[in-house]
This record gives C-alpha cells, sequence and structure tokens, in this order.
C-alpha cells in the first residue's frame, strides 16, 4: 500500500480466512525490531488460526520498518499510518468490520500496540503485549528507538499508567513476558500499575520459541474480545 503519511510504499501481509471475509473482525499482529511483517508469518500461526475455525478474524502482519517502534516520530507517523492508513485499507479490500478491531504485538511491536492503543481510546476492542519492549527511562533504550529524551516522554507507556491505571479503559488488556526475558521487570511494572489487564508469567527467552507455543492463548483472547466487543 502506498502510504501518504510515511512517504513510501510499505508491503503488508494479511492472513485471510478462506471463503468470505465480509464482516469479519480484524486482529493486526506488530513485529520486532530488525524484523519484518513475513517473520510473523508462520506455520503456527497458520495452525493456530484454523484451530479457531470460524471465529478466526483476518490477521493483518503489520510493516514498523526496522526500528520505528510504531510511534509518530521524525522519520514517519509509524503510529497514525496504522490506524488512518492499514485499516482503512484493509477493511476497504477485504470488506471486514471496521469496527470490531484488536491490536497487538512481539516486542518492538508489543511496545507499538501498547502506545497505539491508548492514544487511540476506544478504538479497539483489545490491546496485547508479547514480551513487550519497555523502559523505565529514555536512557535505558536502545539507539534508534526513539529521537530523543522528549520522544520517550511523550510514548512513555509506563510513566502513563502510573497517572491512569485505567489507562485502556474498556479495552481488554493483556500482557505476557518469558522468566528469562530482559523486558521481565518493565512488563511486570506495568501490569501491576494497569487496572483489569490479564498477565502471564511463563518459562521462556525473548523470541519466537517463546511466543509461538502461545499463539493459540494469544488468538483466543483476541478472538474472545472481538466476538464480545
Amino acid at each position: 500500500m502506498r502510504s501518504v503519511l510515511l512517504g513510501r510504499t510499505v508491503e503488508q501481509v494479511v492472513v485471510a480466512p478462506e471463503g468470505n471475509t465480509r464482516r469479519r473482525p480484524l486482529l493486526l499482529l506488530l513485529h520486532g525490531r530488525s524484523s519484518a511483517p513475513d517473520d510473523l508469518d508462520s506455520h503456527e500461526l497458520h495452525d493456530a488460526l484454523k484451530r479457531l475455525g470460524k471465529k478466526a478474524p483476518i490477521v493483518v502482519l503489520v510493516n514498523g520498518g526496522d526500528h520505528s517502534y510504531y510511534h509518530d516520530r521524525r522519520d514517519g507517523k509509524w503510529g497514525s499510518y496504522v490506524v488512518r492508513e492499514v485499516i482503512p485499507t484493509v477493511v476497504r479490500r477485504y470488506h471486514a468490520d471496521r469496527h470490531r478491531v484488536a491490536i497487538g504485538g512481539f516486542s518492538m511491536g508489543g511496545f507499538g500496540a501498547l502506545d497505539i492503543a491508548r492514544l487511540h481510546p476506544g478504538r479497539f476492542c483489545a490491546v496485547g503485549g508479547h514480551s513487550a519492549a519497555l523502559w523505565d527511562s529514555g536512557g535505558e533504550t536502545p539507539a534508534g528507538a526513539y529521537d530523543d529524551a522528549e520522544d520517550f516522554a511523550h510514548h512513555d507507556v509506563i510513566g502513563a499508567a502510573r497517572s491512569n491505571p485505567r489507562l485502556y479503559g474498556g479495552t481488554k488488556a493483556w500482557l505476557d513476558v518469558g522468566t528469562e526475558d530482559p523486558f521481565l521487570h518493565a512488563d511486570t511494572e506495568l501490569a501491576g500499575l494497569l487496572r483489569g489487564v490479564t498477565f502471564h508469567v511463563w518459562p521462556g527467552v525473548h523470541g519466537p520459541s517463546y511466543w509461538w507455543p502461545h499463539l493459540d492463548d494469544y488468538l483466543r483472547f483476541y478472538s474472545s474480545a472481538l466476538r464480545d466487543c
């Protein structure tokens, strides 16, 4: 798709159920740093969607570039493009239900999903962060994650949760992280600040070897939230 907000053509991956997609709900999944939508387009994802059967949503594997962290910044309005361009494009092409949309992500994408959902209250039926890349301060972040200290402060999800434990309102929220994940402390801190979040700590590290075995758990959460939305 041609993105006006990013000023470039950006490829997405859509995994659509067989048959009629009209009025199907949407699930946006956001990939990690130095990754791409194709890296999420796994046999494990397809198998998990097949197990959902008629409850399966249309899944959009959203392109976030190498290290956009899915937020509006100097090199492009990455957060706005997800909401204002990706969602409408998929709704139009697949005749999906524009009101029933969930967003989740892995690592960088987990942060992006949490940040986008908080900045667009009421837009999503559910939000999920799977090993979300979170930090307590800008000084802890890797090069390229944010433009500067002001950029970090504007997109500080943990700081926002300290100020407002009901950050996501009626949006169903999920967090999970592995016991050997470098983001265990930050993700646990966020879960402790938020009201009404589903939180899991399971054995594992930071990567697909941890995420793929839990895809059924993730998709059941999103599917249930989309159904009840």
